[in-house]
């Protein structure tokens, strides 16, 4: 796969290099962009199409330092170490998983300084596997559209370890919660292939474990 131009229209070609931007541009975003990325999400699948999502907009919220401050304390505490530690994933390698841990400690110490979050958030008291299936379509639908746009962003989840002290933070009523932030900016890097191993060792066919031939 060539890399990736700024914009495109092509989807297949906006799934396959929209990698993950940890690092960002301060410059601010347009809010005509914002409303396309929203535009996406809103047009996404959910449950019963009751759409109980919320969509939080910050740009200049003091909670976003707040959030950071929980984010890298996560970092520190939990993500650097896996990194340090653990072998790299499929379709990656020891030097690609140094630069991707960089990358993640830039963000985290960045974190609060992306332009623009967008804070997808779905109400209901109890958060888990089935709620996630109405709210992260809508992510990846956000996603893409950045993508699509130009625009720098990744799926960000971290603080839910602190979900409490966060949504709190960035004023989410106690009957909503956030299932995750998308910080989005202008990329400072290129769109390009993402790292993925082979197809064929994660699909079965008619059983599983069993190849599925010429996939």
């Amino acid at each position: 796969m060539p890399e990736g131009t700024a914009e495109t229209t092509d989807i297949f070609e906006i799934m396959h290099t929209m990698r993950a931007m940890r690092r960002l541009k301060p410059d601010p975003v347009p809010d005509e962009l914002i409303r396309k990325i929203l535009l996406a999400g809103q047009a996404a699948a959910n449950g019963g199409n009751t759409q109980r999502w919320r969509f939080l907009v910050l740009k200049n919220h003091p909670g976003k330092k707040v959030v950071q401050g929980y984010y890298k304390k996560l970092f520190d505490e939990v993500v650097g170490p896996r990194y340090r530690n653990s072998a790299p994933p499929p379709g990656s390698d020891q030097q690609k998983q140094l630069r991707q841990m960089a990358a993640n400690q830039y963000l985290t110490d960045h974190y609060h300084e992306a332009p623009v979050w967008i804070v997808a958030c779905l109400e209901g008291d109890n958060p888990g596997y089935s709620s996630g299936a109405s709210i992260y379509p809508a992510v990846e639908n956000m996603l893409l559209a950045a993508r699509a746009l130009g625009l720098g962003s990744t799926l960000t989840t971290r603080h839910i370890g602190y979900a409490k002290e966060c949504d709190e933070a960035m004023g989410i009523p106690p009957n909503y919660h956030s299932y995750a932030i998308l910080p989005i900016g202008y990329p400072m890097g290129r769109f390009g292939p993402v790292g993925r191993g082979p197809l064929s060792e994660v699909v079965y066919l008619d059983g599983w474990g069993n190849p599925y031939p010429g996939i």
